[in-house]
């Protein structure tokens, strides 16, 4: 995710700031493979730390840095979809930024809350929980803004689904094709099926 995007914290020994931390190493490697002394080490903190601030060890702090990262992506939406910008013109740039970004990062960055979810959302509830309250966040705040624009609530909501697995299904195949053109693809289509819904 582009340094402009994360969020400010001051140490890293905090917990938020831990879970800041974890956010990128769970994006890029995925929960099982993001060990303990990775964590540790990736934010300069000591192993007692770890176990002050998340009692419940490596599940407890994954299941903050969810929390963490989705409020961050959260915070992206709003950008995006804020200040005057009508909607399908905010999906086709929010599409847009996130090709950019994607190749950016040589593919590495994509959706850390997506990766973790796909691990396990059938191992571990409280880790379910997290990602399930991270996602169900962010579409409620597109449905606010569809139903804004004047579509009616039912679409609006049937709309931020299309759009939230249009980008996190884009997302896998930029990154396993190693070609932002999904994300593109992927935009035009949700912006056209906003257009149409606005008439």
């Amino acid at each position: 995710m582009p340094r402009e995007y994360q969020r400010d914290h001051d140490d890293l020994d905090h917990d938020a700031d831990g879970a800041d931390t974890v956010q990128e190493l769970l994006g890029r490697n995925g929960y099982t493979a993001t060990g303990i002394k990775a964590i540790l080490s990736a934010s300069d903190a000591p192993f007692g730390s770890l176990y002050h601030f998340f009692p419940g060890g490596k599940e407890e702090l994954g299941a903050e840095a969810v929390r963490v990262a989705g409020g961050t992506y959260l915070a992206l939406v709003k950008a995006f979809f804020g200040g005057g910008v009508g909607v399908a013109d905010a999906t086709r740039n929010f599409f847009e930024g996130a090709a950019a970004m994607i190749e950016a990062t040589d593919y590495a960055d994509a959706c850390p809350i997506a990766t973790v979810a796909l691990e396990v959302a059938s191992v571990s509830e409280p880790m379910r929980r997290a990602c399930a309250e991270v996602f169900g966040s962010w579409l409620d705040e597109l449905e606010r803004h569809f139903c804004e624009a004047g579509i009616d609530e039912s679409r609006s909501h049937e709309l931020a689904v299309e759009l939230f697995c249009a980008i996190e299904g884009a997302f896998l195949l930029s990154r396993a094709t190693r070609d932002p053109r999904p994300l593109l693809v992927a935009g035009r289509a949700c912006a056209a099926s906003i257009e149409a819904a606005l008439v």
